[in-house]
């Protein structure tokens, strides 16, 4: 798809994944925005006290109840550190039989204690009961919180952990590495959960027409498309009338997007169709756009199927395929499908244009480079395949540190903008390299530049709004712009999903979850969706908090 649609890739630019940072600045971390690999802690318990009663000690006087607590809470700490926790377990009981109810602080340690000797026997069950009687007993007890969000993650009630380790990460001003990476690990679980129901149930929104153009610019040799183009419209008033494809087509050429899928669906009924094919490809690339992925992969498939099928639209049904794969998570499928495109058509660029772009989102980025090459050297007069192949080179650079080389990327794209002057995307996307070097100023004045070409173009709005926040700190100027996008194009899942951060940021969290909820609804691939429910529910943990807690969030810092 094209760049300026929203971002070439999830790891460039302002991909959805660094966008998100501002939710997690405020909740713990977006979800997918932290990649490391941390070491569970031996689980440990509260040894503080405030009267320790030593063993060998001389009593003077019979114990009061705190202090009888208090020693059979150090004998449970000696066992549990032996591994005696079916014993340890005992001895934090009777602390809480004999402890005062007015102790409450103390009464909090012996619970989370027995809850962390009933986590050792993975007792998810009596850790989760204890740890809330112990955060009944201190609101802001981190141990118990901490311990209670992991309880409810072995235990699947993720939106409980989730706002659980969002207290702990507030609480400890988000400087504990641990708690926020478990952050990450619960919203992006809670996210794919939340995502696989509502997929299954979506209702299917027809994108922009600004979004449809953008995605069939990315291809230059797509058959369908293609036979659409202004010389081909006189010989299709040859063609019947009454054909669905040639409605179809008809359609498509007029942007009259809603009933395509049906007209297709019609001439596929058709006993003799001439056109089974092509209605085909076209009816599985709709049903791509419209997010019903099993009926477009049901289509491409027996697309394929058909020996005598023109071998371009194969290669375009094996490119698109390859992508859905790609969006399913099936990498190797998906460049199975391109590895079978180059064998049967081996001179499409498109199909070198697009596995550039996946190779691009895998960080493969020599691999990326080679196949844009490969896509301008057979189509040299393609002038996005040119502007995809500068900001590869750009990626590449990045990754090799290479100043004088980044420099030489940049350059080129000032060579082919020269070159393909009318070309929005190649704005937008120098755009996105200069922001990146930090040159916010000279990267405005290109993005300006791909507005005046595509003024309907609803993203470039967005990515010159998140500019803004980063270079002036104008989060009323970013949120004016990122709404003009909106007014231009209603069902920009982007801008919805950007202008709920900027509304976390200022505290406006029931208007946030109300833009999120929003994106949801226009959300099309399931991994997207996955994303926007981790923002949602960061928010919603958020607000959860703020009522039950009574705790006050920090202001998020802009982007």
């Amino acid at each position: 798809m094209a760049a300026s649609s929203k971002s070439v890739t999830d790891s460039a630019g302002w991909s959805k994944w660094h966008i998100a940072i501002a939710v997690g600045a405020s909740v713990a971390v977006s979800a997918g925005a932290v990649y490391y690999i941390s070491k569970r802690r031996k689980s440990k318990v509260d040894s503080e006290a405030t009267t320790t009663v030593k063993s060998n000690s001389v009593a003077i006087g019979p114990q009061t109840p705190i202090e009888k607590a208090q020693a059979a809470k150090n004998k449970g700490n000696k066992l549990f550190k032996g591994g005696k926790f079916d014993k340890a377990i005992e001895c934090y009981t009777e602390a809480i039989e004999v402890c005062p109810l007015e102790s409450k602080s103390e009464l909090a340690t012996f619970y989370q204690n027995r809850a962390a000797a009933y986590e050792q026997l993975r007792n998810f069950e009596l850790v989760e009961d204890d740890c809330s009687r112990a955060v009944e007993l201190n609101c802001r007890y981190t141990k118990a919180l901490f311990r209670r969000a992991k309880a409810c993650e072995q235990l699947n009630k993720l939106q409980q952990s989730l706002e659980d380790i969002t207290a702990v990460c507030i609480i400890e001003e988000f400087q504990n590495h641990n708690s926020l990476i478990m952050a990450d690990r619960v919203l992006k679980v809670l996210g794919a959960q939340r995502a696989s129901e509502a997929y299954k149930n979506r209702t299917a929104v027809m994108p922009s027409r600004q979004f449809i153009k953008s995605y069939f610019s990315a291809f230059s040799e797509d058959p369908v498309f293609n036979s659409i183009s202004v010389e081909e419209k006189e010989k299709d008033e040859t063609e019947d009338a009454s054909s669905g494809y040639e409605k179809a087509k008809e359609m498509l050429r007029s942007h009259d997007y809603e009933r395509i899928v049906d007209e297709c669906t019609k001439e596929l009924t058709q006993a003799n169709s001439s056109h089974l094919s092509e209605a085909l490809l076209l009816r599985a690339t709709f049903y791509l756009l419209l997010g019903k992925g099993e009926l477009a992969m049901e289509d491409f498939d027996q697309l394929l199927a058909i020996a005598e099928a023109d071998k371009r639209l194969k290669a375009n049904a094996l490119i698109k395929r390859g992508s859905l794969k790609m969006q399913q998570g099936d990498q190797p499928g998906a460049l199975a499908d391109f590895q079978l495109a180059t064998e049967l058509d081996p001179l499409n660029s498109d199909v070198f244009h697009h596995r550039g772009q996946l190779n691009l989102l895998m960080d493969k980025g020599e691999e990326a480079l080679n196949d844009f090459k490969k896509c301008v050297e057979i189509k040299n007069d393609f002038p996005i395949a040119h502007v995809q192949k500068c900001y590869t080179e750009y990626r590449y650079a990045l990754t090799q540190q290479g100043p004088a080389q980044i420099q030489t990327a940049l350059k080129t794209f000032d060579d082919i903008l020269e070159r393909f002057p009318g070309c929005a995307e190649g704005y937008a996307l120098y755009g996105q390299a200069l922001y990146d070097q930090n040159d916010l100023e000279k990267a405005d004045k290109y993005f300006k530049k791909a507005l005046e070409i595509e003024p309907d173009n609803a993203n470039v709005y967005v990515h010159r709004g998140l500019l803004l926040l980063q270079w002036k700190q104008d989060i009323e100027a970013a949120a004016k712009l990122i709404n003009k996008a909106i007014e231009i194009d209603d069902r920009c899942e982007f801008a919805y999903e950007t202008l709920g951060t900027i509304e976390v940021q200022r505290g406006n969290l029931d208007t946030a979850i109300q833009l999120f909820e929003k994106a949801i609804s226009l959300g099309r691939t399931e991994m997207e969706l996955s994303h926007l429910f981790s923002l949602y529910e960061a928010a919603k943990a958020q607000t959860a908090l703020q009522k039950k807690l009574g705790i006050q969030l920090p202001a998020a810092p802009l982007f």
